[in-house]
């Protein structure tokens, strides 16, 4: 048996040729990260990612227009199904009947929406004839519903005062 060189011999005792030939670190080699690294590193960003998002929390809905909507449709339903207080089918079609009704019932019309409607609700009831209530400011949010009469149609539109 031939002696082998111990110049040959590698850090770790290993002596290449005794394998087969010199050994060559490849460029393709990396080093691993721990699995217990990767887990907790997975985990910590998961449990930032829930607390930051209930501390953002979710912005709330805005109720308000379809609270106004539910106001207006309310009141037209309620209207629509009242007895005329002179002649007509309902109270509604008794002021779409002419612009002389309309002006005879005009006041009871406005006191009636008045007490039906929240103290803190303005108000604005459109009819073919002529309207009754307050005027409606541009740049409010608006709840609207429209009933049909016999003799056209009926607007209520209820804001926030």
């Amino acid at each position: 048996m031939a002696e082998r060189d111990p110049a040959r011999r590698t850090a770790r005792g290993h002596d290449p040729a005794a394998s087969g030939g010199p050994r060559t670190r490849h460029t393709t080699d990396r080093g691993q990260l721990s699995l217990p690294v990767v887990e907790a590193a997975v985990g910590v960003t998961l449990i930032l990612a829930v607390a930051v998002t209930l501390a953002a929390g979710v912005p709330a809905a805005d109720t308000r227009t379809p609270q106004l909507e539910a106001y207006a449709d309310d009141a037209a339903t309620v209207l629509a199904g009242e007895p005329p207080r002179h002649r007509g089918a309902t109270r509604l079609s008794e002021v779409t009947r002419s612009a002389s009704a309309f002006e005879r019932e005009r006041t009871a019309l406005d006191r009636r929406v008045d007490r039906i409607l929240p103290d803190n609700l303005l108000y604005r009831v459109e009819t073919p004839h002529g309207a009754v209530g307050f005027q409606r400011p541009a740049d409010v949010l608006v709840g609207r519903a429209t009933v049909t009469s016999l003799d056209g149609p009926v607007t209520v539109e209820v804001w926030y005062a």
